[in-house]
């Protein structure tokens, strides 16, 4: 047996060498196209896994690509004295020179070309390239006019970098060589980096007072210009950590030896802090008004303040029941509340609902009863698939209280919440929007009442924007497989919904059946935000919050078309595009900003809007010509920390009574005053403070038509004819 066994090894180990293949290796042709005869070596090589065609084009085109910013650099010397702009210029030479040689030794070792075939005639498409016409443009120009042009070139021409590596990693069987992934990946943060140095050099060029205040928590710069700050109140005890009151993330502290020299040249390493952002458990949220009334939403709760003298809030009681993001709305002896954390319970509890599935999770709308402004009690709860982001009230009688309810987080699962599921067909939690009625006598009966596949297009529930990219030099834009917000108009029976990839309106004339009557996509928005109309309902106001409103997104080298407001008139019910407007003054890297709520100035005759940009601070801007909107007023805090990027600033700026209330995320609540100025007449501004709003209610998303006493709509106008 066991010589049998040998014998057999024997010839199997031995039948290899016994015999030379002379079976030939076939690479077959196109159709009718013949086939090719491989060696062997030939064969191996078709499968090399090391590198990829696409990583030897993105080494050549990365030549061509560090080639130009090399020309630029060298452009500075001759045509600038700043040493900011010339300290740049020397880092960006000496670290491309670097990579050129890098990837051009990496060609020749893999015996590859350095350029391709016909790059010199198509060199200046690729990503972040400068025209000629530009660079003859730099060339010309000089002094500041040349630092501004070199840093709006050279950033674009960074974020094309960044660009062409991530399309490299997109694509399949590209960047497996370990050295070339590792090169990559250093290129991007090398090139991000300097984008952020760049940003701060372009900020110092600019003339606005906002552009570089100085950090602080309490005690950070101010900008203000033709408002006057009545007050700035901090949160209410039990809505900050007195020991750490801005939500600092704690410095990692370097272990001895650690600490590398900087080398002669350059910069020092920046501090490391805790990777972990906030959860935002103590920021403040959206505003609703009722008479003399205010209660300000928490991501902890709500506080409730009487109005009182010159429009200061004075504290009445504060409600804690966590659950973000805290919305609210006043209807009646009603106080409605979003509620969207998966950790939110049912009791407003403090120990949250951990568990994957629990029967004691509330992602929702509560109903208050605040008959007692002292006193809040929940009376009624509605359990949601995807929580409640925001809601609107759409009607109100003394029967019922109609609410349009809009999530945005993830399906909860259909064990937790029977007819949950984000798959099935039809049958989905995603692609609609909640109607729910809220009985007045009985708000425990509160229910949802239908889900209106407002997005359905051609038989299909998905009917609008897909997600994705709209083409080269556009925006990244979400599906629209809900509404962030719905604002309703039910004087004009018209709702605006921005709807994370459209702009939508809707007929609310039936307020439980809405229907769509038009909408539209923008090449430049990420994230359809927020809605409001001017107080004819003929114009619409839509908000674009690209990076989710935690990123700085109002930097000087950032494009001014994204994250920013878009206008739409409506004509025959349908939205016609007429311009876009961002916030002028650049904002630094440690300053989240970018579009976020407001609400109208009710000025007769104009329309005119205040406005949250997280910590870009508070703008007035007048649209009543869509196409030529310009800014009236402002104000503005620097950067809560100057080494950390914390979530801050304003979440919403509105008007009500003759004041503009703003809540600041972190800081706490802020109240202002228009003043007269060249934009604005002292009788405009009587006349907005005079507006007569049905009920004198305001909520967020609902919005009203004001009215004017007719003796100050008359002294406005006169005064804008020198009267």
């Amino acid at each position: 047996m066991i010589a049998r066994i040998s014998f057999a090894a024997a010839l199997l180990a031995g039948a290899a060498p016994l015999a030379a293949q002379t079976a030939p290796i076939i690479l077959p042709g196109a159709p009718g196209q013949p086939n090719r005869t491989l060696t062997a070596a030939e064969a191996i090589k078709l499968s090399d896994t090391r590198y990829s065609p696409a990583d030897v084009m993105f080494m050549q085109m990365m030549i061509v690509h560090h080639d130009q910013a090399l020309e630029m650099s060298k452009l500075a010397r001759s045509r600038t004295n700043n040493p900011a702009i010339l300290k740049i210029a020397d880092r960006i030479e000496a670290s491309q020179k670097d990579e050129m040689k890098f990837m051009s030794d990496w060609l020749k070792e893999r015996g590859e070309p350095l350029a391709m075939q016909g790059m010199g005639h198509a060199h200046h498409d690729m990503k972040g390239m400068a025209s000629p016409e530009q660079m003859r443009a730099l060339a010309a120009a000089r002094s500041t006019e040349f630092d501004r042009q070199f840093l709006q070139l050279m950033t674009a021409h960074h974020r094309g970098a960044v660009d062409m590596v991530d399309e490299l990693h997109k694509t399949p069987g590209t960047a497996y060589e370990p050295v070339l992934y590792e090169f990559t990946n250093e290129v991007v943060s090398d090139q991000k980096a300097e984008i952020d140095r760049m940003n701060a050099v372009a900020a110092t060029l600019s003339t606005d007072p906002r552009a570089t205040l100085a950090a602080g928590f309490r005690d950070a710069g101010q900008a203000i210009k033709n408002l006057r700050l009545v007050t700035a109140q901090p949160k209410p005890a039990g809505f900050f950590d007195p020991a750490n009151p801005a939500q600092l993330q704690p410095r990692i502290a370097e272990k001895d030896g650690e600490k590398p020299k900087p080398k002669k040249g350059e910069e020092p390493p920046k501090p490391k802090f805790g990777e972990r952002g906030s959860l935002l458990d103590f920021a403040n949220t959206d505003i609703a008004f009722a008479g003399d009334m205010m209660v300000t939403g928490n991501y902890h709760g709500f506080n409730v303040y009487r109005l009182g003298a010159d429009g200061v809030p004075q504290l009445v009681s504060s409600t804690i029941c966590p659950g973000g993001q805290g919305d609210v709305s006043i209807v009646g002896k009603l106080l409605i509340m979003s509620v969207q954390d998966r950790r939110a319970r049912k009791d407003c509890g403090l120990q949250g609902a951990n568990e994957k599935i629990s029967a004691e999770r509330f992602r929702g709308i509560r109903i208050f009863d605040i008959s007692d402004w002292r006193n809040p009690r929940q009376v009624g709860q509605v359990q949601t698939c995807r929580g409640s982001h925001t809601h609107s009230i759409v009607s109100a009688d003394d029967r019922r209280v109609v609410v349009y309810n809009s999530g945005t987080s993830y399906v909860r699962d259909e064990k937790e919440l029977a007819g949950c599921f984000d798959t099935g067909g039809d049958n989905t939690a995603l692609f609609s929007i909640d109607v729910i009625e809220i009985p007045v006598d009985n708000p425990a009966a509160a229910r949802i009442v239908d889900r209106p596949r407002v997005f359905a297009k051609d038989g299909q529930i998905a009917g609008l924007w897909r997600g994705g990219d709209h083409g080269e030099g556009t925006q990244n834009t979400e599906i629209t497989d809900m509404c962030h917000d719905i604002t309703v108009f039910p004087a004009k029976k018209i709702a605006a919904g921005a709807c994370s990839g459209n702009g939508i309106i809707l007929d609310i004339a039936d307020p439980l059946k809405p229907k769509r009557i038009d909408d539209v996509t923008d090449k430049g928005f990420a994230y359809w935000h927020s809605a409001t109309f001017n107080n004819d309902g003929t114009k619409v106001l839509f908000t674009d919050e690209w990076g989710g409103g935690g990123r700085p997104r109002c930097q000087a080298g950032d494009p001014t078309s994204w994250g920013a407001n878009a206008f739409y008139t409506i004509e025959n019910r349908k939205l016609v595009a007429k311009g876009l407007y961002k916030l002028p003054a650049p904002q630094g890297d440690k300053e989240n900003c970018v579009a976020h709520n407001g609400s109208i100035i009710p000025v007769p005759g104009r329309d005119i809007f205040v406005q949250a940009w997280y910590q870009g601070g508070i703008s007035i801007i007048d649209f009543t010509d869509p196409a030529n909107v310009f800014e009236i007023a402002y104000f503005d805090r620097g950067p809560i920390d100057k080494d950390q990027l914390i979530t801050g600033g304003y979440w919403s700026a509105y008007w009500y009574k003759g004041r503009i209330y703003a809540t600041e995320i972190a800081r706490g609540l802020d109240v202002f005053a228009l003043e007269p100025s060249e934009f604005l007449t002292r009788e405009e501004i009587a006349a907005a403070e005079g507006a007569i709003y049905p009920g004198e209610v305001f909520n967020p998303q609902t919005q009203t038509q004001v009215t004017w006493p007719k003796e100050l709509a008359a002294a406005a106008e006169a005064s804008r004819k020198g009267g």
